[in-house]
């Protein structure tokens, strides 16, 4: 009997490796992209119904959509369910001073149960930071303060000329000591972002960084070339978002051409109908909604006065060819 509940024991063990081994968040992401079309639909109901499920079906879910859930949640006025997924958020590092700002979240101040949330808030963090990788984090740190300084060099310096060559003799020797550093760091530990390091920004800038530092530069760089197969299985990990990784592939198109293209539409122009259409196979490969869904929750935002957190730093509208504009 003890016999067979060991081996129980072990065939449920095997089993839950398994199932974590398999974990692919691409699938993740197609779930997330349906949510967003009952969204654009203004099914608003079933998609929180969809984002809850998929909250309960991964270990890990990107604070992004805990943030969209929760607002769908307050708009249709579930504030129950908003307020659970507000739990959810402080636990994935979302800071009260960011909820508070949130106009749509406004009404749940106002509730009887928003004092447990403040009171609890600090227990809730703290199992956000007991999950993070503390000296990765304090690594990565490093490392973008370090980027940051030689970036501001390059502004520092007043005609092109002067920045080509900072460029080319200061940062890009010192950017490439960062690749190899990441590439050591994606060997051995995987992508340092929201998942391991709790900051999805710090790492995706420094490799923005280097995918831009000029034409002549990057025209014969392989250090990202060779980097990127470990950053689409970190993608599949859930360790890397495709916003991320739009953002460090449409920089390199943008400096390959002087910004006349681009990967995903992110950053540079899309020229033709057949750029609009590459973009968004680009798109569809790293687990990215399609640009028409984009422009629809566009116009959702703009009819329901909804943040659903869609990228606008370079694209603050919608995207269009061109041909269209």
């Amino acid at each position: 009997m003890i016999k067979s509940a060991r081996f129980l024991q072990v065939i449920f063990l095997l089993a839950c490796f398994q199932s974590k081994a398999q974990t692919n968040y691409l699938d993740y992401h197609s779930k997330v992209i349906a949510c967003e079309q009952l969204i654009a639909e203004e099914q608003f109901t079933k998609a929180i119904e969809g984002l809850d499920s998929l909250f309960n079906q991964y270990e890990f879910s990107f604070l992004r959509e805990i943030k969209l859930a929760t607002e769908l949640s307050a708009h249709t006025e579930d504030y129950e369910t908003s307020l659970k997924f507000i739990q959810l958020g402080i636990q994935g590092g979302w800071s009260m001073k960011s909820i508070k700002k949130s106009k749509t979240l406004a009404p749940l101040q106002d509730r009887q149960a928003w004092s447990k949330i403040e009171s609890d808030y600090d227990s809730l963090h703290q199992i956000f930071l007991s999950r993070l990788n503390i000296p990765l984090r304090t690594q990565v740190h490093k490392m973008i303060k370090k980027d940051q300084k030689m970036a501001l060099g390059v502004l520092l310096r007043i005609t092109q000329k002067a920045q080509d060559k900072y460029a080319k003799n200061k940062f890009a020797p010192h950017s490439e000591q960062q690749l190899q550093l990441l590439d050591s760091i994606l060997t051995h530990h995987g992508y340092p972002g929201e998942q391991l390091i709790g900051n999805r920004v710090w790492t995706y800038v420094i490799l923005s960084h280097h995918n831009s530092i000029s034409l002549s530069y990057n025209s014969e760089d392989t250090l990202y070339d060779q980097l990127r197969p470990k950053l689409l299985t970190a993608l599949r990990r859930g360790e890397l978002s495709p916003y991320e990784l739009a953002q460090m592939d449409d920089w390199r198109a943008a400096a390959l051409t002087g910004h006349d293209s681009t990967s995903v539409g992110f950053i540079g122009k899309i020229l033709s109908e057949s750029d609009f259409k590459i973009a968004n196979e680009n798109r569809s490969a790293i687990g990215l909604r399609s640009i028409e869904l984009r422009n629809k929750l566009i116009d959702i935002e703009d009819s329901t006065g909804l943040n659903l957190y869609l990228p606008k730093g370079w694209q603050k509208g919608k995207i269009m060819s061109d041909d269209h504009k």
